[in-house]
């Protein structure tokens, strides 16, 4: 892609350090500016044991919201001196701005049409259609787990998941509409993605019969600043791949 796909941040990110995780969707963390423990806003609900580690460097987003319960919102976490994102909702805000201005290499000719689309029993990331009014359903998942350059998917059992992807198998194989998934890998050290199969081996399983059925299996790596995210480069699925 020779034009950026860049997401940036309405505010300045500000560091804090990781304490507990009393549950999904809260962090405690501590602001050595206050000396104060400040609870955090998680809105990534995957496990990411491996990310939050007592300690661990956190950067958080103010939020604009004066009503809002928690006035902090995680957006990164410093591992091992890579940043990684965790905070689902930016990927697919990168996609859909790749996907309205067609820069989707691999899902050429087709163009945005609608986000949050409903289609059988589930809401799909998005809606996209050609010229010839051909159809495609893609489904966007985030990836932050990631070892020796393989992203993994999902870093905890996830049965909405599993799902998704046997509804987008089932689709496929119909042939009315085709279906896609597009894995965001949200740090820069990964090189290929997989279904995390020690973790949740339906899931892996599920993807491994979609790659079968023809659902089209895309990633794309992010480019993380303190400014804001940035879509990489894209690399391949393997759902067949096997780790040792």
């Amino acid at each position: 892609m020779s034009k950026k796909v860049f997401v940036g941040f309405p505010a300045a990110l500000k560091k804090m350090t990781f304490v507990e995780r009393p549950n999904r969707f809260i962090l405690h963390c501590y602001d050595e500016e206050t000396e104060q423990i400040e609870k955090v806003h998680l809105a990534d609900p995957g496990r990411l044991i491996e990310l939050l580690v007592e300690g661990a460097r956190i950067y958080v987003l103010p939020s604009i919201n004066p009503n809002r319960k928690t006035k902090w919102t995680a957006v990164y976490v410093e591992s091992n001196g890579l940043l990684v994102s965790i905070n689902t909702s930016y990927p697919n805000k990168l996609v859909e701005v790749m996907l309205k201005e067609a820069m989707v290499e691999e899902l050429w000719p087709y163009r945005w049409i609608k986000s949050e689309y409903t289609y059988g029993s589930s809401r799909w990331d998005f809606l996209l259609e050609d010229k010839e009014g051909n159809q495609l359903l893609l489904e966007v998942k985030s990836v932050t787990l990631a070892n020796d350059g393989i992203g993994m998917f999902p870093d905890a059992v996830t049965k909405r998941g599993s799902k998704h992807v046997q509804e987008l198998t089932a689709i496929a194989k119909e042939g009315t509409i085709k279906t896609a998934i597009l894995f965001v890998v949200q740090r820069e050290d990964v090189e290929i993605v997989t279904g995390a199969a020690a973790i949740d081996p339906v899931f892996a399983k599920n993807l491994e019969e979609a790659a079968r059925a023809g659902v089209q299996l895309l990633s794309y790596t992010c480019i993380l600043t303190e400014q804001g995210i940035e879509l990489g480069k894209a690399i391949p699925v393997d759902p067949f791949l096997k780790i040792q």
